[in-house]
């Protein structure tokens, strides 16, 4: 795993974002953090084109994401993976700064 910021990416996470965006021009996997959910914060995923001027930029197995420089200081020191379990499919962010999470998996707390 390759980490830019402290932000890491498993190698899970970089096969899924490159099958998602296959076929796109510069494809990347937005992550963002915003207030509200269950807990406090939600991460929000999207897939984009657009790369803006503050983005951070991290780069692995030729897959790439985006955290803009906003939601950087909530998400220092995670690991951005991939499951697919019984409970289905998603991108998982693993927080070392999270204090609590809700069990939808995209909220937590500091």
């Amino acid at each position: 795993m390759d980490q830019v910021n402290n932000i890491a990416v498993t190698s899970r996470a970089a096969s899924r974002i490159k099958a998602i965006v296959a076929g796109m021009d510069a494809g990347a996997l937005r992550i963002s953090v915003n207030g509200g959910g269950c807990s406090g914060f939600q991460y929000e995923f999207a897939v984009t084109e657009a790369r803006e001027p503050y983005d951070i930029v991290i780069e692995h197995e030729g897959a790439t994401v985006l955290v803009d420089s906003v939601s950087l200081p909530y998400m220092k020191g995670s690991v951005v993976d991939f499951v697919d379990d019984l409970m289905g499919q998603s991108f998982k962010i693993e927080n070392p700064l999270a204090k609590a999470s809700c069990g939808c998996g995209t909220s937590f707390s500091i």
